[in-house]
């Protein structure tokens, strides 16, 4: 199976278009086309490899979780036409990624370990454990970074003081975090799982904030499996995870942090295929539902006919 790495489509009514990390962005005015690709980032780096099924699987597991949070706030997802595709409202983004926890983990925690007690203006208290679940969920906010620059820290003071949002929309912002977080837990554990962190990105239509974007997925989201998780933190052993952790911690172990000068691993189509299959098998525990394999060789030209008939229909 191959994978959809780049894409230079031309829909009725395109006005541009933005390839980020992992999505091209074909803007068409008053709504946009999200083509989920195959690329795979990490530490903000996009790999040389594409991942076959990736772009199909994070496509439907966000779709999935935007039609099971619409009594929470209003998305920005109008129709899927394709696997790999969603097509939603144009909204203004926020230059802001909001980050929520419920267990220290990942970055928080490798910089919890190395002394930090405050993370994006919440401070931690001394004494905690990698893995160690927080009393209630914190809120970290990332800068949005463009393509090729670096993710930062930001804390709530500093997102006001630099007008990113005023303090309505804020609160706006933080609980609808807070409530999409509770409703992830809920989900996840009747799947099993304990969702234990993940990032919102919204927007502006016609005054009102959207969710926008993918959500709760393995890209953008961590997940532990509910089993054993007691155990296996009290022996101080490792978690065992659903999310891309996995191929960021594959770098890590061949030198590679996203730092200047360090060299990407080679992707044998091994290590691809492994990767593709770890993605199955994230998504059919995340949804409960086996995995539909596309097998349309021609990625491109399917996604080009299906959105095509959708926006002339």
């Amino acid at each position: 199976m191959s994978a959809l790495t780049q894409t230079d489509f031309n829909f009725p009514g395109q006005q541009s278009v933005y390839h980020g990390k992992v999505r091209d962005v074909y803007n068409l005015g008053d709504r946009l086309v999200m083509v989920a690709t195959d690329r795979i980032s990490a530490f903000d780096v996009v790999l040389p490899e594409g991942i076959p099924f990736k772009g199909q699987m994070l496509n439907q597991i966000a779709a999935k979780f935007l039609d099971a949070t619409t009594d929470i706030c209003p998305n920005w997802k109008l129709a899927t036409p394709d696997p790999m595709v969603t097509v939603g409202v144009m909204c203004e983004g926020f230059a802001v990624e909001m980050i929520v926890r419920g267990y220290l983990c990942g970055s928080a925690w490798r910089a919890y370990k190395n002394g930090v007690r405050e993370i994006c203006g919440v401070k931690l208290p001394d004494g905690m454990r990698e893995n160690e679940k927080f009393p209630t969920p914190i809120v970290t906010p990332t800068t949005k970074a463009a393509i090729g620059e670096h993710d930062e820290d930001i804390s709530k003071a500093e997102i006001l003081a630099q007008g990113l949002a005023t303090p309505e929309e804020y609160e706006v912002l933080e609980k609808y975090t807070l409530a999409l977080f509770q409703r992830g837990t809920e989900i996840a554990a009747e799947r099993g799982l304990i969702l234990v962190d993940t990032k919102y990105e919204f927007g502006k239509h016609n005054g009102t904030i959207y969710l926008m974007d993918e959500i709760h997925t393995p890209d953008s989201s961590r997940y532990f499996y509910a089993e054993g998780y007691e155990e296996r933190f009290a022996a101080g052993q490792p978690q065992k995870q659903l999310s891309k952790e996995f191929v960021r911690e594959w770098l890590m172990n061949n030198g590679f942090q996203g730092k200047e000068g360090q060299s990407i691993p080679e992707m044998t189509p091994e290590i691809v295929a492994g990767i593709s299959e770890r993605y199955i098998e994230l998504y059919e525990h995340i949804t409960g539902e086996p995995f539909n394999r596309e097998a349309d060789e021609n990625l491109h030209a399917r996604i080009e006919r299906n959105v095509t008939e959708y926006l002339t229909k």
